[in-house]
């Protein structure tokens, strides 16, 4: 993988960087540093700050860090490459939303992976003067603009852009014979701009080490872990009486995250599994594959998931995220988590405390798992401890490593007036 950028691209990406105090685990100094004074200095004001985000088509993780990062800087304008102002937020509303070329696309809202090979260029023709400070959120294209000379632009990664790395043969598989004979050409391109746009970059922060590892390994840039935002207070544990008579497995129904390994381990064991996700179509096809055991409850509302969270003997995860928000809800809710042990759940599962790991992607090693998970009634392991680490990933936690970040990069912000207020 990766071979296709051309030796000259991973210098310039690999380039060496100044040598700074020694850090934490999992952290890193600025990579590089604005050559001249921050204008915003000599104002005596806060910076004007650009958040920079790929599409605004939903509510997921990303958007749900981009929305902390409004809470931060209130005044800030955002650009992305496609804006669905009723698939988001009222806080990210409240800003001054730019769209890229992209937008002007036939049906961009809808099609927009389609036009993932102009993003970069879409990117670079953004005209970012006046802005003192620039935090891309990256996983699309977003890192690719073009700040002024004396800006910092910061970089967050939600993940490098998967289906161009790691994820790449399993995208080629599953595509259409005529997406699959313009993928190569295509995607080639798109490693040379996301390598060359990630040198231009000042310094990165990874939602989690997985991502923190993948940085290193694709762009050649050391980064520092900031773990993403969790709205942990909307989730509770359920009356005692009301717990553990069932396991669950709950998100999007994708091969990725490999709802089948939960399909097939439950058969084998005969335990009492509910599946909550869609789409229809796949839970239409694993159904097809499932035991009497194992009960299909679709796309539910919020409000019901949250009371799943809080009964289920425990989450089943099976698949390989770059962090998993969903984990951390549901040991919000304090129930433990049985998990893959790869990607991001290894930042967020503590083994043994707050749930268990399986070590391969099979059934034979989740179906152990769960009966070690049995044998040792680990479905009585302390609701309260459990919560309790649940919200080393609330937004305060996200805020102050930002602003470390921030800080550690020469430029101190002082958080809005209602933020402190709140902290």
């Amino acid at each position: 993988m990766g071979k296709s950028e051309s030796p000259d691209i991973m210098r310039i990406a690999a380039r060496p960087e100044p040598a700074g105090p020694t850090q934490r685990p999992g952290s890193a100094r600025p990579s590089t540093l604005p050559t001249l004074p921050a204008p915003w200095l000599n104002r005596g004001a806060r910076p004007k700050v650009a958040l920079i985000h790929y599409w605004l088509v939903g509510m997921r993780g990303g958007e749900k860090v981009l929305e902390s990062l409004c809470h931060l800087f209130p005044e800030a304008d955002i650009f992305t490459h496609v804006y669905a102002p009723d698939k988001v937020s009222d806080t990210i509303r409240r800003h001054k939303v730019t769209t890229t070329s992209i937008a002007r696309l036939p049906l961009a809202t809808r099609l927009y992976t389609k036009y993932v090979s102009q993003m970069p260029r879409a990117l670079e023709e953004l005209d970012l003067s006046g802005y003192d400070l620039v935090i891309s959120s990256e996983s699309g294209p977003a890192k690719g603009v073009i700040p002024q000379p004396e800006a910092l632009h910061l970089c967050y990664v939600h993940s490098p852009m998967r289906y161009i790395w790691d994820h790449y043969g399993i995208y080629r598989r599953n595509a259409d014979p005529i997406t699959r004979r313009m993928m190569a050409p295509l995607t080639s391109q798109l490693r040379t701009a996301d390598v060359t746009s990630a040198a231009r970059v000042d310094g990165f922060a990874a939602n989690s080490r997985f991502v923190q590892q993948r940085v290193m390994k694709y762009w050649r840039r050391d980064s520092r872990v900031i773990h993403p935002p969790v709205d942990v207070a909307r989730f509770h544990p359920a009356p005692n009486t009301e717990v553990g008579s069932f396991y669950l497995y709950a998100g999007e129904l994708t091969a990725y995250k490999r709802p089948d390994l939960a399909i097939e381990a439950f058969n084998r064991l005969g335990l009492p599994l509910v599946v909550i996700g869609g789409p229809s179509k796949a839970e239409r096809a694993l159904a097809k594959m499932a035991g009497p055991n194992i009960r299909f409850l679709g796309r539910v509302s919020d409000e019901k998931l949250r009371k799943y969270f809080g009964a289920c003997r425990a989450l089943i995860f099976p698949g390989e995220e770059d962090f998993g928000i969903l984990p951390v809800e549901v040991m919000a809710a304090g129930r433990p988590v049985i998990a893959y042990g790869k990607g991001g759940a290894l930042d967020s599962v503590v083994d043994g405390e707050t749930g268990l790991f399986f070590p391969d992607q099979t059934v034979d090693s989740l179906a152990h798992a769960v009966t070690r998970f049995e044998a040792e009634r680990m479905h009585k392991l302390d609701s309260a401890r459990i919560i309790a680490h649940a919200r080393t990933f609330d937004e305060a936690h996200f805020r102050a490593g930002m602003l470390d970040f921030l800080a550690d990069h020469g430029m101190p912000v002082e958080p809005p007036a209602l933020l402190r207020q709140t902290a």
